[in-house]
């Protein structure tokens, strides 16, 4: 089995590699997609303002093919940036259009803290697992889902973000807090999204790498 990374000239591509690798998990970093379409399993990174990611997404092509993976049923993980950008849209200076994958908007971390808190928002944070509406639908018996199978209630992750996604509460698997809860992970069926950076969570993040790995064999 293999995890493919999508290379669209936006993400830390190199961090999630070694992840990937530090785990035992074959992963290759492409924009090929062919090479996409045949892996297991499918990472959309992204770091930077919503509109120039997703421009540069749809200026390749691979909108489409990310589209595509999802509706195939394999699993889907989008990072930070690639998390906002599996929603209806954006308001990160101006309104953009996402991929539609998850119903929900991205707004600014502004909009709900107080005028002291400092954003963006870089550090550690604890999780705080949850089972969002649609996702029990589907059979979800434990908080968190099976992309926190391994992860305790309270672990902490690394955050780096200015714009957080909103009007996802059904599709919430877990959130942090920053004056106010923030959403820190979603699930729409075999789509999953993480504000925060795995690759950077060090134990933690390897774990929920690790049980991303394991829904290949469920897929």
């Amino acid at each position: 089995m293999n995890v493919a990374i999508v290379d669209y000239g936006v993400g830390n591509l190199y961090s999630l590699t070694c992840s990937f690798s530090a785990i035992g998990q074959d992963v290759c970093v492409t924009s090929d997609p062919e090479t996409l379409r045949a892996a297991d399993a499918v990472v959309l990174p992204g770091v930077g303002a919503f509109g120039d990611a997703i421009d540069a997404l749809r200026a390749t092509g691979l909108d489409k093919v990310v589209i595509e993976i999802a509706e195939s049923g394999k699993p889907l993980l989008g990072i930070c940036l690639g998390m906002q950008m599996l929603f209806d849209k954006s308001y990160e200076y101006g309104e953009h259009q996402g991929l539609g994958l998850i119903p929900g908007e991205v707004r600014s971390l502004k909009e709900v803290v107080n005028p002291d808190t400092l954003v963006p928002h870089i550090g550690w944070n604890a999780l705080h697992l949850t089972s969002g509406e649609d996702v029990c639908k589907d059979g979800l018996e434990q908080a968190g889902g099976p992309l926190f199978a391994e992860v305790s209630e309270g672990a902490y992750v690394y955050f780096v973000h200015s714009f957080y996604a909103t009007d996802c509460a059904a599709n919430t698997i877990a959130v942090t807090d920053y004056d106010v809860p923030v959403t820190a992970a979603v699930q729409k069926d075999n789509v999953f999204g993480c504000q925060f950076h795995p690759e950077k969570s060090g134990k933690v993040g390897l774990q929920i790498l690790t049980a991303f790995c394991d829904l290949i064999k469920e897929a």
